[in-house]
């Protein structure tokens, strides 16, 4: 009987191994097509940029790249400089002090996420020209009649575009300066109280510096969505590496030349990408190293610094989300009548499925990365998803240009082939439909998928796959019947963030888009771009209002964790209050 059982140990386990390196191998392929179907992008651009048909390069450097590289660089550091100073300055402010309004700036500071940069820019532009309500106001409250008799800063300018951009960008900065300030324990400013420092010396000499990697992934965050504009920077003729691409591209008709202004776009991503992964190293190990912290008291301001307070986190609200809202809520109630038609309603849809598209597609395939990591910890597999997370870093434009070239050269190869030897015609099967469109979505927004499930499928206890795999199920019986009720609200969240990006998403939209096939942002462009705000206005409404979705859910989950928080607080100090009482 001993002999049976030898012989069987060896082959129930040759007979198990290819079985296991079969859904290895399978998993692994997986991830590595996906970050391939990423790359594919990149890889396009630069062999366009490298393999030119008509080399500009050197007119280029002679003549209009300096510009856009000088109007690119301000534009960023002015961006970089507002961000940081609203973002942290209203972040300190709502988690260390106590003023009136203190709970609704708390929440109400992430609004303006829900204004993209181009509607925030119309807007503000339609108040602030010279025919506009603000102009004519001073006009006739001072008796002024001409543009020579006073100065306004010109609201369509570089100063303008960083103005926009800010007011949208620093709840970026303000989410992460705040959850940093909100973990840092109340012992070591009390320690730097101790030693004398004072309020301002404890913000710059203690609380920022440990903040500081959480605040610099916000800031870069901030500077890859400046990267990525379009709408604001071309309105108010501001040529930067973004909207020069376009020029050399469209206006010019030379694609190697865009695809070469392209490259250098990607060189300021990869910079920014470097610096958001050294911060998040840097977080990890200040806050691996101070896991216990003390909760602190909040200081109660009165008078003049209430005030003070008050205007400092209203300002950024009033300007970044109540004054476009209600302009706009105005132009759509008297444009309705004009705006609400066939249309509208053929537009709405088209934003609403190419957005629901994507959401289903980046859900499910972040999904399936999540859970390859989780059944294997192999190196090349880790690699091809991290890879597989590039593509939020890819500004729209050069994520246009790096699909539309493949794309396009696979339906004229498709096309060449079947007019060879069928007689027939296959057109633009790829380029020309909306597939290439939620491709490019998908790619885009993949991270932010992904991000998110993966942080709620850690939370499912590994046991519980193998009790799984112990009754016999597969691993998509696994991801059917154990993960995906256990994650349902990170499903529904990343497919809700992916679902609002793709409704404001413009640049990449505007260059791949089908004939006669707009949506929301690409039609407030164009009526923006004509002068007709007031047409534009309930698309640009129903933008902003989609917008909101994931801002309430970012305060719940805010809410929510400081709740746990100081449960937490409450019930380790209660447990220490009774073994303190136990040892006496």
């Amino acid at each position: 009987m001993a002999t049976p059982a030898l012989t069987a140990g060896p082959a129930v386990a040759l007979a198990r191994r290819p079985k296991h390196s079969s859904r290895r191998s399978g998993w692994l392929l997986f991830c590595v097509v996906t970050a391939a179907l990423v790359c594919l992008p990149i890889l396009a651009v630069a062999w366009l940029a490298l393999n030119p048909s008509e080399n500009i390069w050197p007119h280029l450097v002679r003549t209009v790249l300096p510009t856009y590289l000088f109007n690119t660089i301000v534009l960023m550091i002015g961006v970089a400089v507002g961000t940081l100073c609203i973002g942290v300055s209203t972040a300190w402010f709502v988690t260390h002090y106590q003023f009136p309004g203190r709970r609704i700036f708390a929440w109400a500071l992430l609004l303006p996420f829900a204004v993209p940069a181009y509607v925030i820019a119309h807007v503000y532009t339609d108040l602030l020209e010279f025919a506009g309500p603000v102009q004519s106001f001073l006009r006739d409250v001072f008796g002024w009649q001409r543009a020579n008799d006073y100065y306004f800063p010109p609201i369509r300018s570089l100063g303008g575009a960083i103005s926009m951009l800010v007011l949208v960008l620093y709840p970026y900065v303000y989410l992460l300066a705040r959850a940093a300030f909100l973990e840092q324990s109340a012992s070591i400013l009390e320690a730097a109280q101790a030693l004398g420092l004072s309020r301002t010396e404890r913000l710059f000499r203690i609380a920022l510096p440990m903040a500081r990697p959480a605040i610099a992934v916000g800031l870069a965050m901030a500077l890859m969505e400046t990267l990525n504009d379009f709408g604001t920077v071309d309105y108010f003729a501001v040529r930067t590496l973004t909207a020069g691409l376009y020029d050399v591209w469209l206006g010019m008709g030379n694609l190697g030349g865009g695809a070469q202004i392209a490259c250098l776009i990607l060189l300021f991503v990869l910079c920014l990408v470097g610096l958001e992964k050294f911060s998040r190293r840097a977080q990890s190990h200040v806050q691996s190293s101070n896991t216990r912290c003390k909760a602190f008291e909040r200081v109660s301001l009165q008078g003049r610094q209430a005030t003070l307070a008050v205007l400092l986190c209203g300002l950024p609200i009033v300007l970044g989300f109540i004054i476009p809202s209600v302009v706009l809520l105005r132009y759509s109630i008297i444009y309705f009548d004009v705006s609400w038609n066939a249309d509208f309603l053929e537009i709405a849809w088209n934003s609403i499925f190419l957005s629901s598209m994507a959401a289903l597609c980046a859900v499910c395939i972040g999904l399936l990365l999540s859970y390859s990591k989780r059944m294997l910890n192999h190196r090349a597999l880790n690699a091809a998803v991290q890879v597989s997370s590039l593509g939020y870093a890819i500004p729209g434009v050069v994520l246009a240009i790096g699909i539309m070239i493949p794309f396009a050269n696979f339906d004229n190869w498709l096309d060449a082939q079947m007019r060879e030897y069928f007689g027939i015609s296959t057109g633009l099967l790829l380029s020309g439909s909306v597939g290439i469109l939620v491709f490019a979505y998908t790619v885009r927004f993949l991270a932010v998928a992904h991000g998110g499930l993966d942080a709620s499928m850690k939370k499912i206890s590994p046991h519980m796959d193998d009790a799984a795999r112990s009754l016999g199920h597969s691993s998509l019986g696994i991801i059917s019947r154990v993960h995906l009720p256990l994650m349902r609200s990170g499903i529904l969240t990343a497919a809700l963030v992916v679902f609002v990006d793709g409704m404001k998403e413009l640049p990449a939209t505007l260059v791949l888009r089908p004939f006669n096939f707009d949506t929301l942002a690409t039609q407030v462009y164009q009526f923006a771009s004509d002068e007709l705000i007031g047409e534009s206005a309930l698309f640009s409404l129903l933008i902003v209002l989609v917008g909101l979705l994931p801002v309430i859910l970012l305060s719940m989950t805010i809410d929510g964790a400081r709740s746990g928080a100081r449960s937490g607080a409450r019930s380790g100090a209660r447990s220490g209050a009774s073994s303190g009482t136990r040892s006496k």
